[in-house]
């Protein structure tokens, strides 16, 4: 079967979001994007920001075809989110592929919700931290980069499933500047599907969250911004602060800083050294489980 009829299972995603939602400043009330067919019974695989706390989700095939669809599971580590379609979508359900065996140079196809397909390589296979509290050992990045990357499906030449995509960035490379695409690997959702599938979330701890958004600058990190009411907000951890120290260790970096922290259970209270206007500090942030933050989905 070719790419064109196997990428006909990639549907667009659209969902609304009340204006009271914790994340409605950050990623909007009104969200768009992609995902694809899993399963037989219209079970899509999206990326989670696109549905996180959503009070409607609507899914439209390539024929224009609108379904109404439920929020089912959104899992913070992976970043996946997991919709269900309340009426048949007669969608196939895609095959997974083996992200870990893909190689840098093969040749991969991101393909929208919409019908928009870009043929591209695999540039790089790579760590990535993100400003979000989030962090994946090994994520794909591929270029040309797609317009439309929420959520698309990644196959390779097979035409099997190796990620979703989740963001647009730039990559210096022979000193040019190139836009390419990030996307999650599908081997994190493997041992995570079925607890998503049954209970919403995986069977697991949560992490500890600060609702710190930070960045690395020369392997300090350094925050951006913090969440309106989050524990780092609670705390007086301001923008500009550099997190010099979790607890008794030096952090080096972005990744660094969310291993040190995820150490920790969610609703631990965790010292940060903090170097603010040049001068150290230490202050206790009482972490919490960031889904307790999150509207539940409701089933339409």
């Amino acid at each position: 079967m070719t790419i064109e009829k196997i990428s006909r299972s990639v549907v667009a995603v659209r969902a609304t979001v009340p204006d009271d939602a914790f994340t409605a400043n950050a990623l909007g009330t009104r969200r768009e994007g992609s995902g694809v067919v899993i399963r037989d019974n219209g079970l899509v695989l999206t990326i989670g920001y696109l549905i996180t706390e959503a009070e409607e989700v609507w899914l439209t095939d390539q024929d224009g075809r609108v379904v109404a669809a439920h929020a089912l599971a959104y899992d913070q580590e992976t970043g996946f989110g997991l919709v269900q379609a309340l009426s048949p979508l007669n969608l196939p359900a895609v095959q997974f592929g083996d992200a870990r065996k893909a190689n840098i140079g093969d040749a991969v196809t991101l393909a929208d919700g919409i019908g928009q397909q870009v043929d591209a390589h695999i540039v790089t296979k790579q760590e990535f931290a993100g400003y979000w509290e989030y962090l994946i050992d090994e994520a794909i990045f591929i270029a040309p980069a797609h317009p439309s990357w929420g959520g698309a499906a990644l196959f390779d030449r097979d035409g099997k499933l190796l990620g979703i995509g989740s963001l647009r960035l730039q990559m210096s490379r022979a000193g040019e500047v190139a836009d390419i695409n990030m996307v999650v690997p599908i081997d994190l959702l493997t041992p995570i599907l079925d607890d998503l599938i049954k209970r919403g979330q995986a069977a697991k701890a949560p992490r500890p969250w600060l609702g710190a958004f930070s960045a690395e600058s020369n392997g300090m990190v350094v925050v951006m911004s913090v969440a309106e009411g989050g524990p780092a907000a609670k705390a007086g951890l301001r923008q500009g602060d550099i997190i010099s120290d979790v607890r008794d260790g030096e952090v080096d970096g972005l990744a660094d800083f969310y291993r040190k922290l995820w150490q920790n259970p969610a609703g631990a209270e965790i010292p940060l050294r903090v170097v603010r206007d040049g001068r150290e500090t230490w202050l206790r942030v009482k972490s919490a489980d960031r889904n307790s933050f999150l509207k539940k989905p409701q089933l339409q």
